[in-house]
């Protein structure tokens, strides 16, 4: 499996030669104005919640790819209306199995609205898991104990996906939490440094991280990583 951080909490994951982009926002994130957009082709879109972060590039990608969006029913529904005909309409607790392996919507404690105002249902996390890989992505979310749940659906998780940023999600002492929640030992953090709110010392979080035996992995804006 191979994941390639393209900024904010979007990244791309490459399972046996099935491409997958989570939350896209890159247009619109200037730390990320060296990826183009409108070269990016994926065969799923999977959606947390309905903010402009989150969604902004979603239907450009999904148009120029004729890919499959995943999310909760009521943004489903919502891509549909903007002319995407793949949608996969989910809820809370739910699990699908797909062509790379099975997703399940997991709770998350966040607010969710679409851009154009229109209601966005429950944000969520997800657990995606192939035949021998788990990856867990919180989504934009507060510390919660439903994450005890995790290690229930998916006994050994390869990485954690988590928020770091704090003020508008988890921040550094709190996804530390998330991750002994999760029993991750490896976490790539999201929604961090996209604006001043969310900066974050990197080498201060590693270390923090690593007091607790967890490895935290920074990547660069479209690099890869083997996972």
């Amino acid at each position: 499996m191979k994941y390639t951080y393209l900024g904010h909490s979007c990244f791309q994951l490459e399972i046996n030669g099935i491409t997958i982009i989570v939350d896209p926002f890159i247009r619109y994130n200037p730390k990320a104005s060296h990826i183009d957009v409108s070269a990016l082709r994926a065969d799923f879109i999977l959606i947390s919640h309905g903010h402009q972060d989150h969604v902004a590039d979603a239907i450009e990608i999904a148009k120029n790819s004729n890919a499959t969006v995943i999310s909760n029913f009521e943004i489903a529904s919502w891509f549909e209306k903007q002319g995407i005909e793949k949608t996969i309409g989910m809820n809370t607790g739910g699990k699908f199995q797909t062509a790379f392996g099975t997703v399940k919507l997991t709770s998350a404690v966040h607010s969710s609205v679409l851009p154009d105002g229109s209601y966005a249902g429950n944000p969520n996390g997800f657990l995606i898991q192939t035949e021998n890989k788990s990856i867990y992505y919180a989504g934009d979310t507060a510390l919660t104990l439903d994450m005890q749940l995790i290690p229930l659906w998916a006994k050994k998780l390869d990485a954690a996906i988590l928020p770091i940023g704090d003020h508008f999600t988890m921040g550094i002492e709190d996804a530390i939490h998330a991750a002994t929640f999760v029993k991750a030992k490896k976490v790539l953090p999201v929604h961090y440094d996209s604006f001043p709110a969310i900066a974050v010392n990197h080498e201060d979080a590693i270390q923090q991280f690593k007091a607790k035996d967890i490895e935290l992995v920074f990547t660069e804006i479209g690099k890869d990583l083997t996972l």
